[in-house]
C-alpha cells in the first residue's frame, strides 16, 4: 500500500490562495479581525508569494526586496502607504465595514 506524498501546511495554504481570490481577502480579514499585526504580516507575505513572489512584488512596488522581506517579517513595521500599497499590486484594497 502506498501512502500519498504529504504536503505542507504552507504549500497548500499557498496552492489555496493562488487558486482563489476571495480565499486570498478573506485570510487577510481574518487576520486583521484578530487584531494582532504579527499575524496580518504574514498572512500578506503568503499572499504576495502566492500572487507572484517578492521579487515581482518588489518590482512593482519599487520597495527593495530585502526591504519587503524585512517590513513583512513577524516584526516588521510598514507604512501604512506601503500595505495600502502592496494590496494594490495584489490586486487587493483595504475598506473600513461597519461592525455587526
Amino acid at each position: 500500500m502506498k501512502c500519498a506524498a504529504a504536503v505542507s501546511h504552507h504549500d497548500w495554504l499557498i496552492k489555496r490562495l493562488k487558486a482563489d481570490p476571495e480565499e486570498a481577502s478573506g485570510y487577510l480579514n481574518a487576520a486583521l479581525e484578530a487584531g494582532d499585526k504579527k499575524a496580518f504580516l504574514i498572512a500578506l507575505r503568503n499572499v504576495i508569494e502566492a500572487r507572484g513572489g517578492m521579487t515581482r512584488f518588489a518590482k512593482a512596488s519599487k520597495i527593495n526586496r530585502v526591504s519587503l522581506y524585512k517590513m513583512l517579517s513577524g516584526n516588521g513595521n510598514p507604512g501604512f502607504s506601503n500595505v495600502l500599497l502592496l494590496l494594490h499590486h495584489a490586486g487587493m484594497c483595504f475598506k473600513a465595514e461597519t461592525k455587526k
